[in-house]
């Protein structure tokens, strides 16, 4: 059984006003086939993990261990981290003027397992997997999330969940910017996702209505950098009553 464990995580970024520690001491363990939610406030750090676990060279880790089935992340380059089972849904999806959908699904395909799809399948299995998610077949043939809507380019990102098969997603805010219609549908892609592959999912949200289409086996509240409770899915549905207020009281507190 494949897991991924987050081990006492601190990550700094460099910002105008000098470095600032984001992430100070996250531990989580996800093992294959769990859904986490990460919910918290503004700045509480929960996209910096996101794009830590992925690689993205603004955040410097400066303590902590990534492992995958054992393996250290952190000293895998960022398509080495795709390779090894990793896949990050951006919260605001890149453009890329020049390559088409289709174009680069194959190619990220190849580059994850080694060796091309047969062409006959593979263009089954991208239209099996466009129909599933309401997009027209004449999105194969656009460039990646050029002229695309907010809700086109989350689709767009399922799309890719569901046809490079990870071991472990992190989905940054995956619902933000979503009518209720296109976060049935994206929602419905990632569960397909884990039912045909068994992956394990950390989803990062501030709001629980996504909560009540991927349900998640354990949510851990994110604060100032760290994890300030965790438990089960009726802990989402406390903080819809409660918010925030009490975990950023109890941190001011805590650093007086």
């Amino acid at each position: 059984m494949s897991v991924l464990e987050i081990k006492n995580l601190h990550v700094n970024v460099e910002t105008d006003q000098g470095t600032r520690e984001i992430l100070r001491g996250v531990d989580l363990v996800i093992n294959e086939g769990e859904i986490h939610a990460i919910m918290g406030p503004n700045g509480s750090g929960k996209s910096t993990l996101a794009y830590t676990i992925a690689g993205h060279p603004k955040y410097t880790v400066v303590e902590g261990e990534i492992l995958l089935d054992g393996e250290n992340v952190l000293e895998m380059s960022v398509d080495e981290r795709a390779r090894a089972g990793l896949f990050l849904a951006m919260q605001y999806p890149v453009e890329i003027p020049g390559v088409t959908v289709t174009n680069f699904l194959r190619t990220a395909k190849t580059a994850i397992d080694g060796e091309a799809p047969s062409v006959r399948h593979w263009v089954k299995d991208v239209r099996t997997a466009m129909g599933n998610l309401k997009m027209d077949s004449a999105f194969a043939e656009r460039n990646v999330n050029e002229g695309f809507s907010g809700g086109e380019k989350k689709r767009n990102e399922i799309l890719q969940l569901e046809l490079l098969k990870p071991k472990f997603a992190v989905l940054d805010e995956t619902d933000s910017g979503l009518d209720v219609d296109a976060l049935k549908i994206v929602s419905e892609g990632v569960n397909r996702a884990k039912e045909n592959t068994g992956l394990g999912i950390l989803l990062i949200t501030h709001y629980t209505r996504i909560l009540r289409y991927i349900k998640p086996d354990f949510v851990h509240v994110f604060v100032a950098g760290k994890i300030a409770e965790q438990g089960g899915p009726e802990l989402a549905d406390r903080l819809e009553e409660e918010g925030y207020d009490r975990y950023q009281v109890a941190e001011t507190a805590s650093a007086e």
